[in-house]
């Protein structure tokens, strides 16, 4: 099947829906890390608290609670990192075998619609979850750099490489906490683009509730309101 083939199997608001997705996808994680000074982000303002404890972790002592802390954050990273992993397999062999597709092709549409239509549609769930499965990964493994940073300052406080030290493990984890977040975005995008299994309508709804979900809890949620009260 050619090129043109291919892109005459959906409707043009097929394709408007799947810009509208890419586009919001794009946007709202370049908004949520880029927002106005004056209107900053949960994500930017956490990002923030992230520096201060590694310029607090330099005097505490012991140390322990902080590697706790860190473990922690991997362990969450690779939660979601094997979660992504079962939810792509999941998908794959539901692309591969094309008998369930046929099934639910009959339930939602009463028009013949080809199985390869269906794939396509699956194929871009898998894409939010294989980005997501990388965020996770990558922000697991530059979680460990800033284990590495953390384990390398100096006890003594007045040592020269400490506070330079602690810095750039306190940038390190800002990096992979900023990864981390981009791979749940991912997720919530790959659970907005099922909805395309229902048609280009559902899809475009889908779109703009997990756009609502993800600006409200990063520019409108109550953990927002906690963090700026320090602020003032």
């Amino acid at each position: 099947m050619t090129l043109m083939e291919y892109t005459t199997l959906f409707g043009l608001l097929d394709w408007v829906a799947l810009a509208l997705m890419l586009v919001a996808w794009f946007g709202i994680g370049w908004w949520i890390e880029h927002p106005a000074a004056r209107w900053p982000s949960v994500t930017m303002l956490i990002a923030e608290r992230r520096r201060e404890w590694m310029r607090v972790f330099v005097t505490r002592d012991p140390r322990i609670f902080d590697s706790q802390i860190l473990a922690s954050l991997r362990q969450g990273t690779s939660f979601f990192a094997s979660t992504c992993l079962l939810a792509i397999g999941g998908v794959l062999a539901l692309v591969g075998n094309t008998d369930p597709l046929r099934g639910v092709a009959a339930e939602v549409s009463s028009t013949q619609v080809p199985v390869l239509v269906w794939q396509i549609k699956l194929g871009l769930v898998a894409l939010f979850l294989t980005n997501a499965f990388l965020k996770f990964v990558w922000a697991n493994r530059v979680f460990g750099y800033c284990a590495v940073l953390m384990a390398s300052v100096p006890n003594d406080p007045t040592d020269p490489a400490a506070y330079p030290r602690a810095a750039q493990a306190g940038e390190l984890n800002v990096r992979a906490a900023m990864n981390f977040n981009r791979g749940l975005r991912a997720i919530y995008f790959a659970l907005g683009a099922l909805a395309w299994l229902l048609g280009a309508v559902a899809l475009i709804v889908a779109t703009l509730i997990v756009i609502w979900t993800v600006w409200s809890r990063e520019f409108a949620s109550a953990p927002r309101t906690i963090l700026l009260q320090d602020e003032r």
